[in-house]
């Protein structure tokens, strides 16, 4: 059985996620934003960012693959699912749940820059720069955590784990 470890709070989620969306509505002021979501990770983030920030904004979905049922990243990422919604000329906001290597988010933010949007920033709620094989600007973080394999709110281990409303560390 596997022991789970809170690292941070679902009220210390919630509040660091109003404090982004103020940061967020503040910037994207009358720009009609579009919001990018990474799947499947940061449903949970977006859906609650969406809110929180209360300004007219647009959302696509884009999926990707590099863990599969793995701890560590395969360093192999596959476009699974791309944008439905035409970005060109518009203010695009990728979501991401985590950023830890920085290979996945490097990937997506190329593959959005070849779309010839007017700006393009990242937000993610957890932060692990210990990990970090490829640089990748950050614009929007929650959280900076430490190099541990974590789960809950949306996070996962073989899709299990994303239910929960904490951050926790997974511990075998």
């Amino acid at each position: 059985m596997d022991k789970l470890k809170i690292v941070i709070t679902k009220e210390d989620i919630a509040q660091r996620i109003d404090e982004l969306a103020a940061e967020i509505r503040r910037d994207y002021k009358d720009k009609n934003p579009i919001l990018i979501g990474v799947l499947k990770g940061s449903f949970v983030f977006l859906s609650d960012l969406v809110r929180a920030m209360n300004i007219p904004v647009e959302v696509d979905f884009i999926r990707v693959s590099s863990y599969g049922a793995c701890k560590e990243t395969s360093g192999k990422i596959k476009l699974v699912q791309g944008l439905k919604i035409p970005i060109k000329g518009r203010h695009v906001l990728v979501v991401e749940d985590i950023v830890d290597g920085g290979l996945t988010v490097s990937f997506l933010l190329d593959y959005v820059k070849r779309r010839k949007p007017a700006s393009l920033k990242l937000c993610t709620l957890f932060d692990k720069p210990s990990r970090r094989k490829v640089e990748v600007p950050i614009d929007y973080r929650g959280f900076t955590i430490p190099d541990a394999f974590v789960v809950g709110y949306g996070l996962d281990f073989s899709e299990g784990y994303r239910y929960l409303p904490d951050l926790c560390v997974l511990e075998e």
